[in-house]
């Protein structure tokens, strides 16, 4: 599940559940771990639904990574799953991607933007 796309940026291709529980748990376990806290991409392509513990996950991974100073993209959303981010008001509190690639891009020209700055 969890992949390292580079040093600083985790890939997380997720799956439905019963697996998407365990899988953000990884998440959260692997970013606790680090010695510096990598930006992370989450990829829902494999997801179709989320629950509200799913939801509480998402929201720990933001906070962890927001106090590390460091960013999270959501990419690959489906259409069941985006209405349960716009019904929550969480399309306002996550920052989206349409693909995997878009979503490092923009973490990458982030970072960029952040050690020109």
């Amino acid at each position: 599940m969890a992949i390292e796309w580079s040093d600083n940026i985790m890939l997380a291709n997720l799956s439905d559940e019963p697996a998407l529980s365990e899988e953000l748990a990884l998440v959260i376990d692997q970013i606790k771990d680090a010695e510096e806290s990598p930006h992370a991409v989450l990829d829902f392509r494999g997801v179709s639904y989320v629950n509200s513990s799913n939801i509480a996950q998402l929201l720990r991974i933001r906070k962890m990574l927001d106090e590390a100073g460091r960013q999270m993209r959501v990419c690959g959303i489906a259409d069941e799953v985006w209405s349960v981010m716009l019904v929550t008001g969480l399309d306002k509190v996550f920052r989206f991607a349409p693909d995997t690639m878009t979503a490092l891009a923009g973490l990458q020209l982030d970072d960029a933007a952040g050690m020109d700055a």
